[in-house]
C-alpha cells in the first residue's frame, strides 16, 4: 500500500491539520452538518502505486501549511498544483487542493480536484465526504446522495458517509430513502444525537412535526449540549411557526457551538422571514466574520440588504450586488446567486435589460423543479416584452 508518510514523515500529520473540513455550511435553514475531521493515521491510497515522491510531498505539506494563514491562500493552491503536476497520483495533494478552493467558494474546480482524488483513492471516506458536500453546496443534492450511496454499498460500517447520505437524500426530497438510512446509523451506533437529528428533519420533511419534536428530544435528552439537536429543534419550531422559540433554539446551538456559522444563517433566516432586515444583516455579518467566503452568508446578507433597503438605498443595493457578483465569481454555476441578482437588478434596481441574462443562465442551470422557476420565467418574460 502506497502512503505519502514514506517519502516525508511529515506528510499526513501535516496534512491532518488541514482536513477538517469546513466546506459543509450548508444551506440556509440546513440543520445538520458534519465536522467531516479527517482520519487519524498513514493516508493509505489505492493498491499498485508507486511510492509517492518526496518533493511533490514536500510541496503539498508546504501548500498546506500556507493554506492555515488567509493571507496565503493563494500560494497554497499553487504549491498544491505543483504537488500534483509532479506526482499526478498523489491524491492526498488532490484532497487538499480540493478543501482549500472549497474553502475559498471555488466549488467547481473544487469539485475536479475532489474527483480526480476520488479516482485515485475511491475508499478514502473523507474524500467521497469531501466530494459529497461541496456537491450539495453546489445544489446537486442528487448527485451526492449518488456518490454516497454507492460508498456506503461497499463500506457498510462508513459511518461519517452515511450520516452525509441521510442529508443528501433529504435535502433531494427522498425522505424515506433518508429515514432508512438514519436508522441504518442508528443501529450502527445507538443513541447518536446527530443521526436522531437527522431522522426527525426527515419526518420534519414529511410534514411529521409531532414525530420529529420527540426525536429532537430524544437527541437532546442523549445530549442537552447538542448544537444539531437545538438546531433541529429551532427548525421544528420553525414549521410550527413559532418564529420565537426557533430563534432561541437557534441562539442556543450558537452558544453551544460557536465556531459553527449555521445557527447565525438560522437565525438570519428567522429574521428575514419576520422582514427585520437590519437585524437579520447584522447576524448574516456576524457569520461572515467568521467565515468571509461563506455563500449561504452572502447570499443571506445580500437578501436582507436588499429588503433593508427598500428599493432606495443605492449604497445597500450595490454592496447586495456586489456580495452576488463576488458568489457567481468563483461559482459562475450558483443557481441562487443567478436568481436573487435578476431580482436584485430587475425589482429593486429597476434594470430588467439587465436581469435578463441571469435569468437565462439561471433557467439553463437551475432543475426543471426549482421553486423559483416559474418566477424567473415570469420575469424573463417582461424582460423581452
Amino acid at each position: 500500500m502506497r502512503r505519502a508518510s514514506e517519502a516525508s514523515c511529515a506528510g499526513a500529520s501535516a496534512r491532518r491539520v488541514l482536513a477538517t473540513i469546513v466546506v459543509c455550511s450548508a444551506a440556509v435553514l440546513a440543520a445538520c452538518g458534519s465536522s467531516n475531521t479527517q482520519k487519524s493515521g498513514p493516508a493509505v491510497v489505492a493498491k499498485g502505486l508507486p511510492p509517492a515522491n518526496p518533493i511533490a510531498v514536500q510541496r503539498m505539506v508546504e501548500g498546506v501549511t500556507a493554506a492555515q494563514d488567509p493571507r496565503m491562500q493563494q500560494r497554497a493552491v499553487a504549491l498544491l498544483r505543483e504537488a500534483i503536476s509532479i506526482d499526478p497520483n498523489l491524491w492526498e495533494a488532490r484532497f487538499d487542493l480540493g478543501i482549500v478552493l472549497a474553502n475559498q467558494g471555488d466549488l467547481a474546480n473544487a469539485e475536479e480536484a475532489l474527483k480526480a482524488a476520488a479516482r485515485i483513492a475511491p475508499d478514502r471516506e473523507e474524500v467521497v465526504v469531501a466530494l459529497a458536500e461541496v456537491r450539495r453546496r453546489r445544489g446537486s443534492n442528487k448527485d451526492a446522495a449518488g456518490t454516497l450511496e454507492d460508498y456506503v454499498k461497499d463500506h457498510p460500517s462508513a459511518i461519517e458517509a452515511r450520516t452525509l447520505l441521510v442529508t443528501a437524500l433529504r435535502d433531494s426530497g427522498q425522505h424515506d430513502k433518508a429515514i432508512q438510512q438514519a436508522r441504518e446509523v442508528l443501529i450502527r451506533q445507538p443513541g447518536d444525537a446527530t443521526a436522531l437529528a437527522e431522522l426527525a428533519l426527515c419526518h420534519l420533511g414529511k410534514g411529521e412535526r409531532d414525530t420529529a419534536q420527540l426525536l429532537v428530544k430524544q437527541a437532546l435528552d442523549v445530549n442537552k449540549n447538542s448544537a444539531v439537536g437545538h438546531r433541529v429543534q429551532g427548525l421544528v419550531h420553525l414549521a410550527g411557526g413559532d418564529d420565537a422559540a426557533a430563534f432561541q433554539a437557534f441562539s442556543k446551538a450558537a452558544q453551544e457551538d460557536p465556531r459553527d456559522t449555521t445557527s447565525r444563517l438560522n437565525m438570519g433566516a428567522v429574521l428575514l422571514r419576520a422582514g427585520a432586515y437590519a437585524k437579520a444583516a447584522e447576524q448574516y455579518r456576524g457569520a461572515l466574520a467568521a467565515a468571509p467566503d461563506d455563500i449561504d452568508g452572502q447570499l443571506g446578507l445580500a437578501a436582507a440588504l436588499r429588503g433593508e433597503s427598500f428599493g432606495k438605498n443605492a449604497k445597500l443595493l450595490e454592496e447586495a450586488k456586489g456580495l452576488l457578483d463576488k458568489v457567481l465569481e468563483r461559482d459562475p454555476h450558483n443557481v441562487a446567486a443567478l436568481f436573487n441578482i435578476g431580482i436584485l437588478l430587475a425589482d429593486s434596481m429597476k434594470k430588467p435589460g439587465e436581469a435578463k441574462p441571469f435569468f437565462e443562465r439561471f433557467l439553463d442551470d437551475a432543475p426543471r423543479d426549482h421553486p423559483s422557476r416559474a418566477e424567473a420565467e415570469r420575469q424573463l418574460a417582461k424582460a423581452k416584452s
